[in-house]
């Protein structure tokens, strides 16, 4: 295949008609809003919150509106099915009961607290999600510019490759260069463009994952604005463990799942105590025997003491606590982990900026070997194979090159997603 023809097939493939320009903002901002699993992920905290106000009922007032008809035999009772002997009258009659929860000595409170916190946690979660999702979105974008700029590179060899075979096929034909030094060129040739083909691959893989976490069904294509790229020096990993501890949303969830599983702890402890509640009831017996008032009222207060119920509240009082310290576990396991995660993020990131720097330098040290094998093949004093290994190492140095700069932005997006600053 000629090499022009490669190049604008590459070129179309890259520029279609209906790319647009997108930069990191807007692509972070376009995750956040379209994407699923974000969505998903937003329910729960609203599911909790339904608990919340579940639970808090408890401590309303409860009322109910009733009506009764009854027809009975005259001056007839219930004899059998039941312990009492109530005597039944005919009537029809409409009322309402209430009642309220006095106290339950704080069980009641804990639970409604718990499930508070609990809430709270899942909001955290999705604190969590979002920043999952951005250094999603971070990872693909520099990958798509890393394998844009590494497309560039391999065009670029590419083309110096074919016109190196088009002169020595022509030094070849004049008796100047052995066939064997076209066969080696042709073979340069045949690399360079496998290696377009797979860049170009991997540019569209980049793109189709950014698409996705977008929100869009199908694989878009972007124009991507290069972002200014962070050169500074990364710190040291201590001065970011502390601050990873506090505002990472993984452990504020933990943290808040603990609380809550220790307000929970409280409330299955006061399970065997009294609760007290005032109940009412009253109405009106529009149609009645002259056994029984027009109106009726009555009040009181109810007090419930359990005695025994199977060691039903001691097993749940033990469940509870075992629970509690399961999440301080996790708590303390997770902890542990994000300062290794922190650690080793920092130590990839000095490796990585340490990249940029070394691989620049072999790139031009890789360049003035390319121009010295040339001057010596253009001489006679090489054979084609050392102009061949020096082309191929600065096509290596090249690539190395343009990939370390979007490979240390992708160790910084990691680092601010180990920190808890991408929200």
């Amino acid at each position: 295949m000629n090499i022009r023809i490669l190049i604008a097939c590459c070129s179309l493939a890259w520029i279609p008609a209906f790319s647009q320009k997108l930069t990191l903002a807007e692509a972070s901002a376009l995750a956040l809003k379209n994407n699923p699993r974000i969505r998903l992920d937003a329910l729960a905290p609203l599911i909790a919150n339904e608990s919340v106000t579940g639970i808090s009922a408890a401590l309303y007032p409860t009322i109910n509106v009733q009506s009764t008809a009854a027809a009975a035999l005259t001056d007839s009772r219930l004899a059998a099915g039941a312990l009492n002997n109530p005597i039944i009258f005919s009537r029809l009659a409409f009322g309402a009961s209430a009642s309220q929860l006095l106290t339950d000595f704080g069980r009641t409170a804990n639970l409604v607290e718990s499930a508070k916190l609990r809430a709270d946690s899942q909001l955290q979660f999705v604190q969590a999600t979002r920043a999952q999702i951005l250094l999603a979105v971070h990872r693909a974008f520099y990958s798509a510019l890393r394998a844009r700029k590494v497309k560039q590179v391999a065009e670029k060899t590419l083309s110096a490759r074919q016109l190196l075979l088009d002169q020595v096929s022509t030094l070849a034909k004049n008796g100047l260069r052995s066939t064997l030094d076209v066969s080696f060129a042709e073979v340069n040739v045949s690399e360079a463009m496998l290696s377009a083909v797979t860049v170009q691959n991997e540019l569209d893989g980049a793109l189709a994952e950014l698409s996705a976490l977008l929100g869009y069904p199908q694989p878009q294509r972007f124009d991507l604005v290069e972002p200014d790229l962070d050169s500074d020096q990364p710190p040291v990993a201590t001065e970011w463990i502390f601050e990873a501890m506090r505002n990472r949303p993984e452990v504020a969830a933990l943290r808040l799942e603990r609380e809550s599983a220790a307000r929970y702890a409280k409330a299955e402890e006061k399970l065997s105590m009294p609760t007290i509640a005032a109940v009412g009831n009253a109405g009106v017996a529009p149609f009645h025997t002259d056994r029984l008032n027009r109106r009726f009222a009555a009040a009181g207060v109810t007090f419930n003491l359990p005695l025994f119920n199977g060691h039903l509240f001691d097993a749940r009082k033990r469940e509870a606590q075992l629970r509690l310290q399961a999440v301080d576990q996790r708590l303390k396991e997770l902890e542990n982990a994000v300062a290794r995660e922190v650690t080793l993020v920092a130590l990839n990131a000095n490796t990585a900026y340490q990249r940029i720097a070394l691989t620049a330098q072999l790139a031009r040290q890789a360049g003035l070997t390319v121009e010295l094998a040339q001057e010596r093949y253009n001489l006679g004093l090489s054979s084609f194979v050392e102009l061949s290994q020096a082309q191929l190492n600065l096509t290596a140095a090249e690539i190395r090159n343009a990939a370390a700069r979007y490979d240390y932005q992708l160790v910084r997006s990691t680092i601010e997603f180990q920190l808890g600053r991408l929200r």
